[in-house]
């Protein structure tokens, strides 16, 4: 049996196909094509899809039947690991070294076999939009300057769609979600997108959506004023021990 795939043109501002004509199997996948530009990522996060490919493949463009989403005051963080940030002296900073989160969940990780979805391509895509004050880290360290985990995604809107994250010490990139999703509903903002659910986001409260629940979601936060910049000020630094009584 053929598949029929749409492919993207040159054109960033092109528009992406209907939703409803993602395949069913690969679940979600709807194009094929185009490039990483700021555009054509911002259109297509704002449309419900994301790239997700592996070095060597074409950028394949998704939108899942089943959509992973955190509301922002549903972030459980494990008893277990709230003791231990209790007396951890972790801080939680945003936007002060988003190339060294995006390399951190770049890097080949175990039982992975050395393979990532965060391409060279991808992490200058991020980068770009980091400098256009789209893509946001929330960075966990130990002391002033030790990097131990964080997360990236992009903001527009009142919407925040997660990426990636990733861990050195056990327990960072939960709390730089908790934080995220704890600094998101200060600022009124009730949702944040984790795109397909994986066992240790369940384990943090994540909620399965059907897609045509999280488009409608996403139609009403999308286009509600919030400029693009920087978050390093408007985050500011948050103790691991205030998040983990919370």
């Amino acid at each position: 049996m053929s598949l029929h795939l749409f492919e993207l043109d040159a054109n960033p501002a092109s528009p992406f196909p209907p939703v409803g004509l993602a395949l069913d199997d690969p679940d979600g996948l709807l194009a094929f094509g185009g490039d990483l530009s700021p555009t054509r990522f911002l259109n297509a996060y704002r449309g419900g899809i994301f790239p997700w490919f592996s070095e060597g493949e074409p950028i394949l463009w998704w939108s899942p039947s089943r959509r992973a989403v955190f509301r922002t005051d549903g972030v459980r963080l494990p008893s277990r690991l709230r003791r231990r940030l209790r007396n951890s002296g972790w801080t939680v900073r945003a936007d002060s070294v988003f190339a060294q989160v995006v390399a951190g969940c770049a890097a080949p990780r175990e039982g992975q076999g050395g393979g990532t979805w965060i391409t060279a391509g991808m992490q200058a895509a991020y980068l770009a939009l980091h400098r256009l004050g789209h893509a946001h880290s929330i960075e966990v360290f130990d002391g002033e300057d030790h990097l131990v985990g964080g997360l990236f995604g992009l903001s527009f809107g009142h919407m925040f769609c997660g990426d990636s994250m990733y861990s050195v010490e056990s327990g960072a990139s939960s709390l730089a979600l908790a934080a995220l999703a704890r600094r998101l509903r200060d600022w009124g903002w009730p949702l944040l997108d984790a795109q397909v659910p994986n066992p240790h986001t369940r384990r943090l409260g994540v909620e399965i959506w059907p897609r045509a629940g999280y488009l409608a979601a996403l139609e009403e936060l999308r286009d509600l004023p919030a400029a693009p910049g920087n978050w390093r000020e408007r985050f500011g630094k948050w103790p691991a021990s205030a998040l983990a009584a919370a």
